[in-house]
């Protein structure tokens, strides 16, 4: 597997190529690091030859969330807001460079991410009709007047599947905010089934930061 690697605004692109042409092109936005630990989870899993563009250096907390949300502790830091353009930057520069790098045209291309990277995903498939598929890994559905976003617009782009996973123990806290990441979830997944789209809903053990590459991993396999 050829590994590729370039930058964009400071973001860092890590790209795992296919061997064959034609394979799907799976997104991941990630918190830290290149991927390496999701790609080798995996290979373990022995998934289909696929091209991986691992995304990092991200401003996190600004990148990944549509619209201000306050620090949910006091030693928490706000969510700012950067959605909108980070996603620009994401269609219009990012994946452009790989679609250039990979082997043939990608099969489908699809976005995938954990806690706010998950809420990003869901977040972009209202507002661009780029990802065919979608999944989102522990996201954090808890985001202030997310569920209400997602049950009053409508997507640019139906996806040919969606995943959403949760640990089974995420809603065991005191915040009364994060408390609602699985009632949220629960019913963003009932609200895509009455809607006929193809959705998986798996809950994992553990809390939040349980397994978070191997969580990404499932995802990332449920919908190649």
């Amino acid at each position: 597997m050829d590994i590729k690697k370039y930058t964009a605004k400071e973001r860092e692109a890590t790209l795992y190529m296919a061997d064959s042409k034609d394979r799907p092109l799976v997104i991941l936005n990630n918190y830290s690091g290149d991927g390496s630990s999701v790609m080798k989870a995996l290979k373990e899993m022995e998934c289909p030859d696929f091209n991986l563009l691992c995304i990092g250096n991200l401003k996190w907390n600004h990148d990944m969330t549509p619209w201000y949300c306050p620090p949910l502790s006091p030693e928490d830091t706000p969510c700012t807001g950067g959605a909108d353009d980070y996603l620009q930057l994401l269609v219009s520069e990012i994946l452009p460079e790989a679609k250039k790098l990979v082997k043939g045209i990608p099969s489908h291309i699809s976005l995938a991410g954990y806690s706010l990277g998950g809420l990003f995903a869901l977040y972009a498939c209202y507002n661009c009709d780029v990802f065919e598929r979608m999944a989102s890994m522990s996201g954090s559905l808890w985001f202030p007047d997310f569920r209400d976003y997602v049950f009053n617009h409508s997507m640019k782009r139906i996806p040919d599947k969606i995943y959403l996973s949760l640990g089974d123990t995420e809603a065991r806290t005191k915040n009364l905010t994060l408390k609602m990441v699985q009632n949220n979830t629960e019913e963003i997944f009932g609200h895509y089934r009455n809607l006929g789209l193809d959705v998986v809903w798996e809950m994992n053990p553990g809390n939040h930061f349980k397994d978070a590459a191997l969580r990404s991993a499932k995802g990332i396999m449920a919908i190649l």
